[in-house]
């Protein structure tokens, strides 16, 4: 007969339940919305533009985050990590890839947007091509620097999944932090709130409002907020009088990112939900030209 391995401390059955529950539901449906967004874009001649390009990097980022997330939450049932210390630096490694790429790649978005609605040129392959690679390299960069030493990746507070460690609040967490911080999260959220500031001056003058432009700002600010805010908070203060369950609910909120982003980015768009569409059903999509634009 096998023995449970015991709950990990300060959480209860029914909470490490309820986190490995919501771990799994985020992950299933945020890969199936993803990957279906992918799928359209490889089989649908029409969705295949160089600005749905950086719609499809988000895709990909967001099916990694929610990989991470599966593991996450087999880990959770189980009660502990079982894949070793090794196991704990290659999934805090995977996760914070996948989340600053898809960051990366929203604000590439935005950045596209604004040329096509406030100075009318359109993204070419070799730029499209350009940014999505930029943007994954530039997160591979800072995933990387914790396994080198700046910065540390170790478990979370419910120990069944690892992320930065901000248990320690040191000079070396702290400056990495910072670094994290301004080029990962400031800068792109600066980029789109500045595109999406023009953007809506542009359709206010015109009076024709093509999609919400502060859908995708707020989206960034509402999931990635909480997480930053507790990370940031750690760099000034210690962190761990907070109950560990309370610690694990910034987490759960970044892990809605891949759900959000598909409805913001790909169901949200018109065109793009037409070739959804097509491919499930066979159905031609009336409009030739598709792009990235949400309604």
């Amino acid at each position: 007969m096998v023995t449970p391995h015991p709950l990990p401390e300060g959480f209860t059955e029914i909470e490490v339940f309820a986190i490995g529950t919501a771990l799994l539901v985020e992950a299933l449906l945020g890969f199936c919305l993803n990957g279906l967004t992918i799928l359209s874009f490889r089989k649908i001649k029409e969705l295949r533009t160089p600005s749905n390009l950086l719609v499809l990097s988000i895709a990909l980022a967001d099916c990694g985050i929610c990989i991470n997330a599966f593991i996450a939450a087999f880990s959770s049932f189980l009660r502990y990590w079982p894949y070793g210390s090794d196991g704990c630096q290659i999934h805090g490694f995977h996760g914070f890839l996948t989340a600053l790429a898809s960051i990366g790649s929203s604000a590439a978005v935005a950045w596209d947007r604004y040329h096509h609605y406030c100075t009318r040129s359109r993204l070419q392959w070799s730029t499209a091509v350009s940014m999505m690679v930029f943007a994954w390299l530039f997160a591979a960069f800072w995933s990387v620097m914790p396994l080198l030493g700046w910065g540390e990746y170790d478990y979370e507070p419910l120990r069944t999944c690892c992320t930065l460690d901000y248990s320690k609040g040191d000079r070396n967490y702290v400056t990495f932090l910072f670094a994290l911080s301004t080029f990962n999260f400031m800068i792109p959220g600066f980029i789109m709130m500045t595109a999406y500031q023009s953007i809506h001056q542009k359709f206010r003058k015109s009076g024709h409002y093509k999609f919400n432009t502060g859908l995708p700002l707020k989206t960034l600010v509402i999931c990635w907020g909480p997480y930053c805010l507790l990370c940031s908070y750690a760099a000034i203060e210690n962190v761990m009088f907070i109950p560990a369950k309370y610690r694990m609910i910034p987490a759960l909120i970044a892990k809605t990112v891949p759900t959000v982003d598909a409805f913001v980015y790909a169901l949200g768009n018109e065109n793009y939900r037409g070739g959804i569409w097509q491919f499930l059903t066979g159905q031609k999509i009336e409009k030739a030209e598709v792009d990235n634009k949400t309604k």
